[in-house]
C-alpha cells in the first residue's frame, strides 16, 4: 500500500474558462442541442491541438484499451466524447430527457437487493456520464440518487451548472468532512443509492496497485473501506455515451459487505477492488473513448 502526496489531477488547474461555459449554456439552451454540439467540435480540436500532455496522456491510455496504436482521431474521439457528456449535462439538470435515448441494463438484480433493504452503493469511475444516471433517477418514482464527490474538481463547470438549475447540487455529498459518512448512511436508510468514483485518489488516500489494463495501477482504498463501513451491497456503474444522442446505463453486482465481520474486511475490500479494476478494464475496452483520463494514471513519468 502506498501514501502518495498529492494526486496529480488534484494539482491540474480547471482549463475551462467561466464565459466560454456561460456562452454554451445559452447557445445550447437557446439554439438547441444540434448547434451546441458544433460547437463542440471546435472545442475539441482546440484541445487535441493545443493540450499537448493531456494529448500524451489520452494516447498512452487509448493504446491499451484499443490494442493498437492511437491515432490523432482517437485522441480526437477522446476529447469530443468528454465534451459531449458535459455538454449534455446542460439537458439532463433541466429534466430533458426527451433529447436522449437510454437504456438501463442490470437493473433488475439492483432492484432485487433494494427489496432485500434499503438503500445500496453504486461504484464506478470517470467513465462515460454519471449524470445521466443521477437525472434519470430524479425522473423516474422510487430511484433517488446521491453522489459523493470531490467538490473542488472542475469546480467552474459545476458553478455554471448550478446557475442553469439550483437541482444540480442536489443530493450531492461532499467527500472530506466529518459528517460525510453519517449523511450518506442517512441516505442509505432513506433508500438511495448513493454513488461514489473509485479511480482517482483524493489527496492523501493510500492507494493500493491493481492490475488494469494488463499493467499494475494505483487505485484508491477510501471508496472501500467507506463501503465496508456501510454495509451495503456494492454495484458497478457506468453511464456509457453511444454517440448522438444515445447513453447505455449498466449495474453489475460487484460486493456485497452486508454480512462483512471487521475481521474480514480487509479481504474482502482488497477482493471487491481488484474486481472493480477488472469490470473497468472490460468496459474500457468495450468503450475506450469513455473513460476520462487525462494524466499519468499509470505514474510512470
Amino acid at each position: 500500500m502506498t501514501q502518495p502526496a498529492t494526486q496529480s489531477w488534484l494539482r491540474q488547474q480547471e482549463r475551462s474558462n467561466l464565459a466560454i461555459l456561460r456562452l454554451m449554456v445559452w447557445i445550447s439552451l437557446t439554439l438547441g442541442r444540434g448547434i451546441g454540439r458544433l460547437v463542440l467540435y471546435g472545442i475539441a480540436i482546440y484541445y487535441v491541438l493545443f493540450s499537448p500532455k493531456a494529448r500524451h496522456f489520452s494516447r498512452e491510455y487509448l493504446h491499451r484499451s484499443l490494442d493498437r496504436w492511437a491515432e490523432w482521431s482517437d485522441g480526437f474521439r477522446h476529447v469530443f466524447s468528454f465534451a459531449s457528456t458535459i455538454h449534455d449535462r446542460i439537458y439532463l439538470l433541466n429534466d430533458r430527457f426527451d433529447l436522449f435515448d437510454i437504456e438501463v441494463v442490470g437493473a433488475e438484480a439492483l432492484q432485487a437487493a433494494l427489496a432485500k433493504q434499503p438503500g445500496a452503493l453504486l461504484i464506478g469511475a470517470h467513465f462515460g456520464s454519471f449524470e445521466v444516471l443521477r437525472s434519470v433517477g430524479r425522473g423516474q418514482a422510487g430511484l433517488k440518487v446521491a453522489m459523493m464527490m470531490y467538490e473542488e474538481n472542475a469546480r467552474k463547470i459545476n458553478a455554471t451548472l448550478e446557475a442553469i438549475n439550483p437541482a444540480a447540487t442536489r443530493d450531492i455529498i461532499a467527500l472530506g468532512r466529518v459528517d460525510s459518512m453519517l449523511e450518506a448512511r442517512d441516505k442509505l436508510d432513506q433508500g438511495y443509492l448513493v454513488g461514489m468514483l473509485a479511480d482517482r485518489s483524493l489527496g492523501d488516500d493510500p492507494t493500493v496497485d491493481c492490475e488494469f489494463l494488463g499493467e499494475m495501477a494505483p487505485f484508491p482504498v477510501g471508496p472501500w473501506r467507506m463501503a465496508a463501513m456501510l454495509r451495503r451491497p456494492v454495484f458497478f456503474m457506468a453511464g456509457i455515451y453511444l454517440g448522438g444522442n444515445r447513453y447505455r446505463i449498466h449495474f453489475e453486482p460487484l460486493a456485497d459487505f452486508t454480512d462483512t465481520q471487521r475481521g474480514e474486511r480487509d479481504a474482502a475490500m482488497r477482493a471487491a477492488q481488484q474486481h472493480y479494476a477488472e469490470r473497468l478494464s472490460h468496459f474500457c475496452r468495450q468503450a475506450p473513448y469513455n473513460w476520462f483520463n487525462f494524466y499519468d494514471f499509470w505514474q510512470k513519468k
